[in-house]
């Protein structure tokens, strides 16, 4: 399966995401795309079977001015949000949850961004879903992500806690026109990503956006 990898932001180096997924390499075709405004073409989307969003709206870690902008950015929110409804297979991972309701991406993840706490202790409770098969409980060291749901179909398959952070919504599925999404808010340092359990979570999540799941 080919996969896309939209990565780098000031607060969320791409080379993170990179070495975090290095593992899977060996089971997805995977691209990374960092300046996401000025490579991305609906054209290029067509090539792929499922996309993985790790940044938000900036252009990248060295440039802090908004990824999109109308009339310049070739691929728009909703252009996306067209190629998930034809059949696309959407994941936001950690950063790409950083959008408020009702702006840019936060209608095709169906949440919108409230804040996090300092990096703490996290504790992940998971309910069985395919994106958690194999996987139990498990604790990490992250930013642990505030979320609100705005999506009435999200099928939730991961909570967090933590002392200065509550409860909140970690994962999801939702389904979007004839596409899937799915959503992970852990992943900000690399540490996270050497979990096993949650390599696997994010394995599983691309392999049920991408339908081998």
């Amino acid at each position: 399966m080919k996969v896309l990898v939209l990565c780098d932001d000031y607060w969320h180096p791409g080379e993170v995401i990179e070495a975090g997924l290095k593992p899977l390499e060996g089971e997805f075709a995977i691209d990374y795309v960092r300046d996401a405004k000025d490579m991305l073409t609906r054209e290029m989307l067509e090539e792929y079977g499922v996309i993985v969003c790790c940044k938000s709206n900036q252009i990248n870690g060295a440039n802090q001015n908004p990824w999109f902008q109308e009339e310049v950015t070739e691929v728009m929110p909703e252009d996306f949000e067209d190629w998930v409804r034809q059949g696309g297979g959407f994941l936001f991972l950690h950063a790409g949850n950083t959008y408020r309701d009702g702006e840019l991406l936060s209608g095709l993840s169906g949440n919108s961004f409230t804040g996090h706490p300092p990096r703490c202790r996290v504790d992940l409770e998971t309910i069985p879903h395919p994106v958690t098969e194999g996987v139990g409980a498990f604790s990490l060291r992250d930013e642990h992500y505030q979320i609100v749901l705005t999506a009435q179909d999200a099928s939730i398959f991961l909570k967090s806690r933590s002392e200065k952070g509550g409860e909140q919504v970690a994962g999801y599925t939702r389904s979007f026109g004839e596409g899937r999404v799915c959503v992970l808010t852990p992943g900000h340092i690399l540490e996270v990503w050497r979990q096993e359990a949650f390599l696997r979570l994010v394995r599983q999540a691309i392999e049920w956006c991408g339908r081998e799941r």
